[in-house]
């Protein structure tokens, strides 16, 4: 297991290009979080990362609009690897890295934004830095790492649900939402709230080829099997709307699998990875999150 987990994490921790960050320095200066907070536990996980990641992307392709710009204006169809990789080192550098690093990051993301606008193929018009559908971006994606944590690597109790989703609130509103969710409840409500706006599409179903065969992971079926416990945490109505059905989600003995390589994760630190670099930053032992 930790061979397996080794070759996983380290492809998946090379900074994208033009994306690299330095966790390490300058000594002693804070992120936009705290070591000590549920943001630092999760997403050091790389069960949690890429299972929740992908997860998000399906409940963000479920609305027309996100789904319109993320098709017709990010290298998504045409490099999904790079376009993966490019997030999940976001959201790395969001959480672990010094908060100027992390703000002059997101402030680009938003400057970028700026440009995306259009029409969906409806003729509804959307602009990705639109505070509505910000919000809804960034509830999946808290939504999807707290929810495959807490599948596949350990129990989270309401309230450590309820900690997560409001110190994530703050960077949230950094990259634009307004309404970030800042409770289990509240992100139930937004959920209710958005369900009648989601719609099925053809591009999820081209969106679920493309994950299971671009090269995003060493072991191939060990991506297939990260696809299929994506869809096992994505909420049972959003799955009936977009026509997900248990042919899509995990197999027998799978979730047992998943358990056993998230909770060795939670054991297993790579020095050079950015959890325990921003650890050591900070006068932390490396294994800091991992004990």
């Amino acid at each position: 297991m930790p061979r397996n987990l080794d070759r996983l994490l380290r492809d998946y921790i090379e900074p994208p290009p033009g994306m690299q960050a330095d966790f390490t320095a300058p000594m002693g200066t804070a992120a936009v979080f705290t070591p000590d907070s549920m943001s630092w536990r999760i997403m050091k996980n790389p069960v949690a990362l890429i299972a929740g990641g992908i997860a998000a992307v399906i409940l963000e392709l479920a609305e027309p609009r996100v789904r319109t710009g993320v098709w017709e204006h990010t290298s998504f169809r045409r490099d999904p690897v790079t376009r993966m990789r490019r997030t999940g080192y976001a959201a790395w550098v969001t959480v672990y890295a010094p908060e100027e690093t992390a703000r002059r990051m997101i402030a680009g993301v938003v400057r970028a934004h700026e440009r995306v606008e259009g029409r969906t193929p409806d003729g509804v018009p959307y602009r990705a830095n639109d505070a509505e559908l910000l919000t809804w971006v960034h509830a999946t994606a808290a939504f999807g790492f707290a929810e495959a944590y807490n599948r596949f690597v350990h129990a989270l109790t309401p309230a450590e649900f309820d900690g997560y989703y409001a110190e994530g609130a703050r960077a949230a509103q950094l990259y634009g939402a307004d309404a970030p969710p800042r409770s289990g409840a509240e992100m139930e409500a937004l959920f209710a709230a958005m369900a009648p706006k989601l719609e099925r599409s053809d591009i999820v179903l081209e969106f679920f080829s493309i994950v299971r065969t671009a090269p995003l992971l060493p072991v191939k079926a060990l991506q297939r099997l990260m696809v299929r416990a994506a869809v096992s945490i994505t909420p049972h109505w959003a799955r009936d709307t977009l026509g997900l059905g248990r042919e899509f989600g995990l197999r027998r003995g799978e979730h047992t699998l998943l358990r056993a390589m998230g909770t060795a994760a939670e054991r297993f630190v790579i020095e050079d990875a950015p959890p325990a670099q921003s650890c050591k930053r900070l006068g932390l032992p490396a294994n800091y999150l991992y004990r």
